[in-house]
């Protein structure tokens, strides 16, 4: 595998991802993009970068600097999304955590993972506000919470639901202390520890054993969710293997994370467009949309550390989410039987119809994914971009979606942070 410029037909080619990512955030020296640069001209294929790009998650230097600038210059878009922001409680400088040494979720166990999902919300919604505004009260909530978690938390335990704790509240966790990493007070250290001591080890250990089951039991969101919580847990800790992990696993992994199989069908020019089935469309909308969010959070990160997953194998992430997204807007769209085998034996389960629970059901995913294909790459992303402006912008985050976990399970405010 080898680092490439994005595959788009209709942008001059010597624009550079480096070019790209100016262009998107009105930035030059700022960027800092040294280890993207090194990614581009020549590294080692399949290897991360020489040196990691900070802030480089799911924002940049650039999009922090155009959020600020527009909401300072009371611009739409922007404008919106900082409104949503500030009108949620999370984001309130006042928020109190409540860290507790051991996260539980799953039936049958004290759960108490939704402490945990609430002060992840409020310490990104909280960093946010310090980034985008410069209010120093709500970096500081930040970095309190940031810092109760990293001195508390010792054990997440539960049901097999015990994995999608560790991966999705993994992933989450980093952007906020990737966006406070330099600000005084924040135990960046102390924080990494817990990472690497509490989080990726169940991330590393479903990936890799899948909790004794067979390799297709089970769906693709609990393999995303535990490779963004591997591919954030690289970038904050400057780890290249674990980096590496995660983008060789979406590109070549045996389970239902992995590009491949995460997307198993494909359909060519149905009403003008290319199609692909996501491997949850025959379950449910929510679960499928959801889908969207963390492998939208996985090639963001790998985005803006110089890697270019969005439009790997000829774009086939895009071609899910241009289906999903028709299928949520009320439309048609072809489905093949899908077949996996399920428990320890893979003995065979299949799904012949598209699952229409939840269908419709808005979640804050939809801006990310817009904005990079028809903004960055210029692509006609019709459903994608319907899905986002008919029922979604501005984008809220968590809180404005629920009070349950599904509320949770992407951070959202993308028209703040993505909107170009």
């Amino acid at each position: 595998m080898s680092r490439t410029f994005p595959h788009t037909n209709n942008l001059p080619r010597e624009v550079s991802r480096r070019g790209l990512l100016r262009t998107a955030g009105g930035l030059t020296a700022a960027l800092a993009l040294g280890g993207a640069t090194a990614a581009l001209t020549g590294g080692t294929a399949g290897a991360a970068p020489a040196t990691f790009t900070h802030p480089g998650m799911l924002h940049n230097a650039g999009d922090i600097n155009r959020a600020k600038v527009r909401v300072a210059a009371g611009d739409d878009p922007w404008l919106s999304g900082w409104n949503r922001l500030t009108a949620n409680s999370h984001s309130q400088s006042t928020w109190t955590p409540n860290p507790q040494a051991t996260i539980y979720r799953g039936s049958g166990w004290p759960e108490n993972y939704g402490i945990l999902y609430n002060d992840i919300a409020a310490a990104y919604q909280n960093a946010l506000r310090w980034v985008v505004g410069g209010t120093s009260a709500n970096a500081d909530c930040a970095v309190r919470i940031l810092n109760a978690w990293a001195n508390t938390l010792t054990s997440i335990q539960g049901s097999a639901d015990r994995f999608l704790a560790a991966g999705i509240y993994g992933w989450e966790f980093c952007q906020a202390a990737e966006l406070m990493r330099g600000y005084a007070g924040f135990d960046l250290a102390k924080f990494q520890q817990m990472m690497l001591n509490v989080f990726y080890p169940m991330n590393n250990d479903f990936v890799t054993r899948h909790n004794g089951a067979c390799i297709t039991n089970y769906w693709a969101n609990w393999d995303l969710c535990n490779m963004a919580s591997v591919l954030a847990i690289g970038i904050l800790c400057d780890d290249g293997a674990k980096y590496d992990q995660a983008v060789n696993y979406f590109k070549t992994g045996a389970g239902n994370g992995s590009i491949q199989h995460a997307v198993p069908f494909l359909y060519s020019n149905v009403e003008g467009y290319d199609l692909g089935q996501w491997q949850e469309s025959g379950r449910d909308q929510g679960h499928t949309m959801m889908g969207m969010g963390q492998m939208g959070a996985i090639c963001e990160m790998a985005w803006n550390q110089g890697d270019d997953l969005y439009s790997y194998d000829s774009r086939r992430f895009f071609k899910a989410a241009q289906y999903v997204a028709k299928y949520n807007l009320g439309m048609d769209v072809p489905y093949t039987t899908y077949t996996w085998g399920s428990g320890t034996n893979c003995s065979q389960q299949s799904q012949t119809v598209i699952g229409s629970g939840s269908r419709g059901q808005v979640r804050p995913v939809w801006a990310m994914l817009h904005f990079h294909y028809n903004r960055r790459l210029y692509l006609d992303d019709k459903y994608i971009s319907q899905m986002y402006y008919n029922l979604v912008a501005p984008e809220g985050g968590g809180g404005d979606y629920g009070s349950t976990s599904g509320g949770y399970d992407q951070l959202g405010f993308g028209t703040l942070m993505y909107a170009k």
